[in-house]
Parts: C-alpha cells; structure tokens; sequence
C-alpha cells in the first residue's frame, strides 16, 4: 500500500498555486492584440494659442480668415489620415494656411482655454461640451464666434476641399452646405444605385414609437443613388458578419436622402425622407442616424468608417451603454480591451476582408 507524505496537504496547495499561475501566465499570454492605432504628427503651421478662442477669431479675422478648431486623440487612425493624406497634398495645404488658422485640441487633454462663450474649460471639459464623439471633429466658427460648419469623422481629400471652400467663401450666407456639396462635389465613379441589404425593411416607413409596446432601436441610412461611399460601406464594411448580426436587432430602413419617399418619424410626424433629411441636418451620404426605443437619436455615423467604428456604433445603442457610458470614445477603449480580455485581436482599421492575425 503506497504511503502519503505527512505534508500531502502542504504539497497540494504547492500545486494547485503552480497551476493557477500557470493559468493566469497562459491567458495573459492569449490577450488579444490592438491592431490599427497610428500616432500623428501635427503641422508646425498649425497655431501656437494662448488658447483664448475670442482673441483667436479676432486676429484670424483682421488677417482675412477664419478659426478651425481640429479636436484628436492619441493612436487615432481617422486623424492620422486627415494629416497624412489630406493636408500632405500641396493644394490642401495652401487652402488651409491662407484660409484658417487651425488650433489643434486634445480631446482628452488638461490644457486650460477660454471658450467663445467667455467661459473657462480644460480640453476635455470642452470636448464633453460640445459632444465631441469622434476624431477627428473638425469645427469652423465665423467672425462672431458662431459654428458654422462641424465636421464629425475623417473626409477624403475631394470631399474636404468642398468643405474648405465653404467655408472659406462665406458661402453660408448664400447656400446651405448640404445643397453646395451636392453642386460642386464632382462625380465619381459608383454604382449609380441604391444598394440592397436584408435587413432594409419594406415600404411602408411607420416608425411610430407606440406607447407601451415593445419597441426595437431604429436605424435609419440616409444615402443616394450615384454614391462612392455609399458603394465601400456596402462592399467593405457592412459584410462584416457579426456587424450585420447586430444591425439586424434594429428596425432599420433605407432611404435616399433626396427623394420623396413618404415616412411616418418616430414621433408620429409624416413627411418625406427629403424634408426629414433636411430637419434632421444630414450633410453626407451615407449617413447612418440612430434612435433608441423611445425613438430618441442617440448618435449618428456622418463620416468615413471602417468595421470597428460602424460596428461599435450599432452595438453602443443597441445595448443601451449610452446610458452609463455618455463618451462613445470612452465606450470603444472598453469594448475594445473587453475583446482583448477574450483573447481576440482587434484591428480599428481594417475593412470587413482584411482580418490580421
């Protein structure tokens, strides 16, 4: 009969702590990695601010231009490539330096300013003001301190010089933005249609939110017909299968943004997905527009996004983390150490076929 050790018990605990270290030293090893993220170096053109927003409008004005406000954040790819690929076009950068000057704002930073409201915030503090959700957030402001175009996400190079020139003629006095970019943005080749998704619903459009039923989230995608990027949301992000598996949570529809489509908004008024679209301010196509179940908007996608941003979007409202989490930026860092946690990498720049091991 085989014999035990006095100390089996010693020896057990010896193991089992041999054992949890060695479990916790695997899945430390199996956390996932953060692909995609790009440090940026900003122009030295850019302004040195004694961050005075009012003294900054004022001397922009005396020297014939305006004030462009650039919020970003650390590793941001969407701002790396609004420097990288935007303002390294000579062009660009011409229009910019004899139009704007441009102080850059962190959109976490501590750096203390004096806001065109005469009050006093730190970076961050401002950026939660103003709803800063995405970075880049371009904001141009008048000579009176007004906005008077806001720009939320990256947009490519065409689509920038659109918006540079806007603002740059005063063209708000004459013409609304969204009807200027429509008559000056040259066409590019599209698929010149409307695309099909399975989870589009059919006509009719009744998003009437009804008081005490069990209501779905409500995605609405404002598009058009002869649209570039409406053609890579469609091929290159939306066929990412777990994106359209929480899509497919929503009462989602489709409409373009131009025509006379009848629709019933989720407060019950009927209009056209033309009137509405002007009502609810849509300036690029695609916009994707977010309601909860009570059919208030959470937050919109009105930029250029890849399949970590669009997906975190969706998921955001759908599970109602709005509600605990107001910073979608804060949100994605969680979501994304939350996958890592799990073992699985993310990469925020890639496009639904580019999967990175």
């Amino acid at each position: 009969m085989l014999k035990l050790p006095h100390n089996i018990g010693v020896l057990f605990t010896f193991c089992s702590f041999i054992v949890l270290n060695c479990s916790y030293s695997m899945a430390t090893e199996k956390k996932g990695k953060f692909l995609g993220a790009m440090e940026t170096e900003y122009p030295a053109w850019f302004k040195e601010s004694f961050l005075d927003f009012n003294e900054d409008i004022a001397e922009a004005s005396l020297n014939g231009k305006r004030l462009m406000l650039l919020f970003h954040q650390n590793g941001c790819p969407y701002c790396n490539a609004l420097v990288n690929r935007n303002l390294s076009q000579k062009d660009i950068e011409t229009k910019v330096k004899k139009n704007f000057d441009v102080i850059a704002i962190n959109m976490w930073g501590d750096r203390e300013l004096t806001y065109v409201d005469g009050k006093s915030y730190t970076e961050k503090t401002l950026a939660a003001a103003l709803k800063v959700q995405f970075t880049p957030t371009t904001l141009f402001y008048d000579e009176n301190g007004k906005i008077v175009l806001r720009l939320n996400g990256y947009r490519e190079p065409a689509q920038f010089k659109i918006d540079l020139d806007y603002v740059a003629n005063r063209k708000e006095k004459d013409i609304h933005y969204r009807e200027y970019v429509k008559a000056n943005l040259a066409p590019k080749k599209s698929s010149k249609k409307l695309h099909k998704e399975d989870f589009f619903r059919a006509m009719p459009y009744d998003l009437t939110v009804k008081a005490g039923e069990s209501n779905q989230p409500i995605a609405i995608f404002f598009e058009q017909k002869d649209c570039p990027n409406c053609d890579l949301l469609h091929n290159q992000v939306l066929p990412d299968k777990k994106t359209r598996a929480i899509i497919r949570k929503f009462k989602t529809i489709q409409l373009d943004m131009w025509s006379n489509t009848p629709v019933i908004t989720p407060s019950g008024l009927k209009t056209t997905a033309k009137e509405w679209a002007k009502q609810l301010d849509i300036k690029y196509a695609p916009s994707i527009v977010l309601f909860n179940k009570k059919g208030e908007e959470v937050i919109r996608s009105e930029a250029f996004f890849k399949v970590f941003h669009t997906q975190g979007i969706f998921a955001y409202v759908l599970n109602e983390n709005y509600k605990k989490q107001p910073s979608f930026q804060r949100y994605l860092t969680e979501r994304a150490d939350h996958f890592r946690e799990q073992g699985q990498n993310v990469d925020i720049w890639r496009y639904a076929d580019e999967i990175k091991q």
